[in-house]
Parts: C-alpha cells; structure tokens; sequence
C-alpha cells in the first residue's frame, strides 16, 4: 500500500471512485490539485488506485475530505490509514483543530482517530415548485470595499480564518448590505454556493436568490429560521451528516450558516 500526491492523470481513475450518493467529486479533486493549501493523496495497491483522501490547510484549522475507499477494499483498515495519513502530514503542524463531514458509514472511522461529533447538517430535497419571490434591494454585488469587513464577518462566524478559500470567489459573491454594514453574503459559485448571515432576515433574503435556482440545500441543524423556510417552500429534509472535529473546539455560530460550502469543508 502506498501514498502519493494526486496528479491531474490521475482523474480518470479516480472517477471509478465515485460513490452513487456523492455529487461528481472530481471539480473537488481537481480544485485540491490546482489549490497551493490543499494536499490530495491516493493509495495504491500495485497499480490500482483502492482509495483518496486530502487535507485542506487553513491555518489553526485543517480539513480532512473526499476519503474515499473502493466497496472492494473496505473492511480492511484502508479508511483508517488515510486519516491518520493526512493527520500527520507536515504542512498541517501548525493547526490545533481537524475538522471534517461524516457520513454514517464514515463516522466510527473518525472515531477510532480521536474525533467527535459537534453538530448534524440535514440535507433537503425541493419537491415542489419554487413560488416567486422578490430579492432584497439590499442584496448588492460584491466590491472590494466590502472584502475586509466580509472576511471578518466569516471569521467571527465560522471560527476560522477562511481568507485564502474565499479569496477568489469574492469577486462574483452577493451581499446582504444594510447601509454601509454587511450582514451576509452569498457565494454562488463555489461548489454547493455558501451562504453566512448576521442575522436572520439577511441570511433569509439571500435564501431567496439562491433557492430560486437550486433544488437541494444543507443546513446544519441549529439554524432554524433556515430550516423553518426550507420547509415552507417544498424542501423535505432527504438525511443528515455529522461534523466532527479533532483538537481544539471552534468558537463558531452554526445558526448563522444558512448554506454551507460544500462536505469537504462545512
């Protein structure tokens, strides 16, 4: 069994890998290759890829995501071994916290290593056709005198320092602006489009623009103004996952996102 970094040849039979409840994993493998701060590894047993997984370094905060193991391969400690792989690697001594979303096949994996649940995120399902509704006049696109005070907004919320993830994707976000003050902001292109809000009209308003378009929401499951909308609008909660953490608790507001990045980085 070995380890190595993933390379963009590897794409093609990395898709083999692709589990029947996951949406397309390669945008995420690939945006780990391209990304300086992210460290996907394969494992290979002679030729075959049996298994990935990549870190994501943020700082005091890592991510663990996309540990993924061949059906044919599980049962023999291959999930295990990726995790405490990706916990050792060097680029990530400077986090105090690992964080990561488990299924619940995943969850007694993570357990084994030290990890422990601190919240669910459900997922919903839209099973009804979507009413107008009209978007905020506070909803304004992004410009870069917004960019210190939404990074900050994110940090206070999240408990990380997010700025090298959200860097690129500020120039196409919508934000929540209530005279000179921004009180949420919306990034629809990056990856499930994620949603952070001070408070809960602005958090709800950005819901609105967003599930205009999009079938499908995961929420964690503190925000219950979010939850209570989805639900008023044909969203059916379809399961749940579980964020775990490793290392230091976060000091973070679960009820102020109201649409999360995506399974690889909450």
């Amino acid at each position: 069994m070995n380890f190595e970094p993933i390379k963009p040849v590897d794409l093609n039979a990395i898709a083999d890998l692709q589990p029947d409840d996951w949406n397309d994993i390669i945008p995420s493998i690939s945006y780990y290759i391209r990304s300086g701060f992210c460290y996907p590894v394969k494992v290979t047993i002679g030729e075959k890829i049996v298994g990935i997984g990549a870190l994501i370094v943020l700082g005091d905060t890592s991510w663990l995501a996309h540990i993924i193991v061949q059906p044919e391969y599980r049962n023999r400690g291959i999930g295990l071994k990726i995790v405490e792989y990706l916990l050792e690697y060097p680029n990530a001594r400077s986090s105090h916290s690992f964080l990561l979303i488990a299924t619940k096949l995943g969850e007694p994996i993570y357990k084994k290593t030290g990890f422990r649940t601190v919240t669910e995120y459900v997922f919903f399902d839209r099973k009804q056709e979507w009413s107008h509704q009209p978007v905020s006049q506070k909803i304004i696109s992004f410009s870069e005198l917004h960019r210190a005070q939404l990074i900050e907004l994110d940090k206070r919320i999240t408990g990380e320092n997010r700025q090298r993830i959200l860097n690129e994707h500020l120039p196409k976000s919508k934000v929540y602006a209530n005279g000179n003050k921004i009180l949420g902001y919306f990034l629809p292109d990056f990856f499930n489009g994620l949603i952070v809000a001070d408070t809960a009209e602005a958090g709800i308003e950005l819901m609105k623009l967003k599930y205009a378009a999009i079938d499908n929401a995961v929420l964690p499951v503190e925000n219950i103004s979010g939850i209570h909308f989805l639900k008023q609008n044909g969203f059916i909660e379809s399961s749940r996952a579980f964020r775990m953490i490793l290392g230091e608790d976060l000091k973070w507001q679960p009820a102020k996102i109201y649409s999360r990045i995506g399974g690889n980085l909450g």
